[in-house]
């Protein structure tokens, strides 16, 4: 199959399209104005059961929902449209609803870049002691655009939060520089939609360098379930290959770190070939993603993620919480919930798939894990942990919030005792 983008300036002329009403389409043009947009072919002709739509998740997961706007940015959008505004009063008004949706959540542009040399570092995020986040600049687009995606002002003209960097070599000092760091994650934006030989640019060097500290190779990614076929049919996908295994045979360990939303995006024979091939190479498949209201709140649908994933190989890693930027109106679910929704689809698996941890949140602290809801003193209480902490010391501590029934985030717990939470 060729790869053949959806955007905004074709997607009525797709042929699966036409069964939407005018009413949806205009949702999606409107929406798509401030929220990027972005499909393919082979989600469109694949993945999305369109005899299930508006209701199918991964039609849900790629295209935009009016409901994804909050009323007073929808209305404003709505209208301009309608009237007839410039492409430059659109690209202004879609800009200013966008500062008010959280474009760089966790405070990620004021206290993850590092400093080196009295300079900040851009392109690279520092935010656990272990780990350092790399965003190669060719790799800060995808595939295709998930619609909860938090790192959606990358696909936007947004400059002001984007992240991504050219010099490899600048990298490498860093990390040499940074003993503590066992672990690089290369991210992005997705950086499987580069070129084979490109990414090889990145990392043939990094390999070369022999950092003595570096233990793993971490790569973000969406390629087995928005493009598959960049392992399985793409020209340059054996390269791809042979350049995991090449990381393996420098004695790191590569781990694909594969988003994967719903049990829908693995039933393709050409997504299980993909992950037969790259875990050939000797690296592991880990995956994760986020509780999402309207694709799979439902902790039978969990279940049967998790069970799947295990038998293809890959490893369950972490169920997350819909993350406070872009349209967490649209897609969050209340905290209790979501540990309602984890333990019994916990519960409901083999000790073979509780590999999964969860349900965390991505917070400016650290990832915050639910743990419990209980009663203290008479008031409603989650008992909470550190998985990660910006403070190293910070993992593995217990604390406490009072919740509400619409608490979807840290932010909306209150400290048990008062004060601060850390």
């Amino acid at each position: 199959m060729k790869y053949k983008p959806i955007t905004l300036a074709n997607f009525r002329k797709v042929g699966e399209v036409s069964r939407l009403s005018e009413r949806e389409k205009w949702a999606i043009e409107v929406v798509g104005r401030v929220l990027p947009f972005r499909t393919n072919n082979y989600i469109v002709n694949e993945l999305i059961d369109w005899e299930r739509v508006p209701d199918d998740p991964i039609f849900r997961l790629t295209f935009p929902q009016r409901g994804m706007l909050r009323e007073g940015d929808w209305a404003r959008m709505a209208a301009g449209l309608g009237q007839g505004m410039s492409e430059g009063e659109v690209a202004e008004v879609a800009n200013e609803i966008r500062w008010g949706l959280n474009p760089h959540p966790a405070k990620q542009l004021e206290n993850n870049l590092p400093v080196m040399d009295d300079e900040i570092v851009a392109g690279i995020q520092h935010k656990y002691r272990e780990t350092v986040l790399f965003f190669p600049k060719e790799g800060q687009t995808c595939h295709a655009y998930c619609t909860f995606c938090f790192r959606w002002p990358q696909f936007t003209k947004m400059k002001e939060v984007h992240l991504g960097m050219r010099d490899v070599n600048l990298l490498i000092r860093y990390l040499q520089a940074q003993p503590e760091v066992t672990d690089l994650l290369i991210t992005g934006g997705d950086p499987l939609i580069m070129r084979t030989k490109r990414l090889a640019a990145y990392i043939e060097p990094i390999l070369a360098a022999k950092i003595p500290h570096l233990r793993t190779i971490r790569i973000g990614t969406k390629v087995l379930s928005f493009w598959p076929y960049r392992v399985v049919t793409d020209k340059d996908g054996e390269a791809l290959l042979r350049l995991l295994e090449k990381i393996e045979r420098a004695g790191l360990h590569v781990a694909i770190m594969a988003h994967v939303n719903h049990p829908q995006e693995l039933r393709t024979e050409v997504a299980k070939e993909a992950i037969a091939r790259i875990r050939g190479t000797g690296a592991v498949i880990r995956t994760q993603a986020p509780v999402m209201r309207h694709i799979n709140d439902e902790a039978e649908v969990w279940a049967r993620l998790w069970r799947e994933q295990v038998g293809l190989g890959m490893v369950p890693y972490y169920m997350f919480v819909a993350r406070n930027t872009g349209a967490q109106n649209y897609f969050s679910v209340p905290l209790k919930e979501c540990l309602d929704i984890y333990r019994e689809a916990y519960r409901a698996v083999s000790g073979i798939c509780r590999t999964v941890r969860g349900p965390i949140m991505s917070t400016n602290p650290g990832k915050v894990q639910i743990l419990d809801a209980l009663e203290m003193g008479g008031e409603q209480v989650l008992g909470l942990r550190f998985v990660q902490g910006r403070v190293a010391e910070w993992c593995q501590r217990l604390f406490f919030g009072k919740y509400g029934a619409d608490s979807v985030w840290l932010d909306d717990l209150e400290p048990v005792g008062g004060g601060r939470f850390f």
